[in-house]
């Protein structure tokens, strides 16, 4: 092969990078320093969309929220997954199916998802709850995307949708530890706990340090289906960081922005990013330590 013809399968994959990656990016890190609205002449501000974003209550509302959002979901996300890894992993009549049925919530489309439950939380004829008043287990209607209870709902959710995808992963890394080291602890004497923190934990360590980072990512990020259950409401209190960045760019609802804020929106994707970044940092340097002490 020619360097003329390398050139050539490698040309649409530079093209595209250049032209939605690597443009984008530049026209957001100049625009962050203007006042634009998607119209009109740009008025040059200079860090003026950034001292406004100190003073917005709302994002720095959000940034909290994803914490509380990415953290309710870790904590029960990666030990259910990686339990149900190891039932799975076992030979069990029908593990295929089951496999296959945790697995299926990764395919569907979040959005299509989050209006079925929609349906099932609504407050007034949600299916849940008239379920539960049918079995007299409440008395009244649960608003279970109201204040009180959104967040947990959203949340609940999310577990519900990314159980799977890090089960399927756990279960890739279970099927390569070799069987020979089980069967020489059992010849050892060994029970099944030493052997699971002996042989399975230390070597499953690598595939769980992905895990965690792809999940911390992943849960830093989404936004989708708490925007089709509650567009960030009520009164804020299920915004998180990209979605609230969602809303500046295309205002689509009335809550939103009544204009563009293409300017202002673009500080707000920087400084997420840096955000996004430096969590994913911390723990790169948490893993490390960790690595150094085993």
């Amino acid at each position: 092969m020619n360097k003329r013809t390398a050139y050539l399968f490698i040309f649409p994959s530079v093209f595209l990078t250049l032209v939605l990656g690597v443009y984008p990016l530049l026209w957001a890190l100049r625009y962050m320093f203007y006042n634009y609205q998607g119209y009109g002449d740009p008025i040059f501000v200079g860090f003026g969309n950034f001292a406004r974003l100190l003073r917005d209550a709302e994002f720095w509302q959000s940034v909290v929220n994803t914490g509380i959002y990415a953290a309710g979901k870790l904590i029960v996300t990666i030990p259910l997954s990686l339990i149900l890894a190891f039932i799975l992993n076992r030979k069990l009549r029908g593990r295929t199916v089951l496999r296959a049925i945790y697995y299926l919530p990764t395919v569907f489309s979040a959005s299509v998802m989050s209006i079925v439950f929609f349906i099932i939380f609504n407050s007034y004829n949600g299916v849940l709850n008239q379920f539960l008043l049918k079995f007299h287990i409440i008395g009244a209607p649960i608003s279970w995307l109201g204040p009180d209870y959104a967040m947990l709902t959203t949340i609940m959710i999310a577990i519900w949708g990314a159980v799977g995808n890090y089960m399927l992963l756990f279960l890739a890394g279970l099927q390569g530890i070799p069987e020979d080291l089980y069967e020489a602890a059992s010849l050892d004497g060994a029970s099944e706990v030493r052997k699971l923190w002996s042989i399975t934990i230390p070597l499953l360590g690598p595939v769980m340090q992905m895990i965690i980072m792809l999940a911390i990512t992943i849960s830093l990020k989404g936004y989708e289906s708490i925007m089709v259950l509650t567009e960030g409401g009520p009164y804020g209190k299920t915004e998180v960081m990209y979605l609230y960045l969602f809303k500046l760019l295309f205002p689509v609802s009335p809550e939103a922005p009544v204009q563009q804020q293409l300017g202002y929106g673009s500080a707000v994707g920087f400084v997420t990013a840096i955000i996004v970044g430096i969590v994913t940092i911390l723990y790169f340097y948490l893993s490390r330590k960790l690595n150094k002490m085993y």
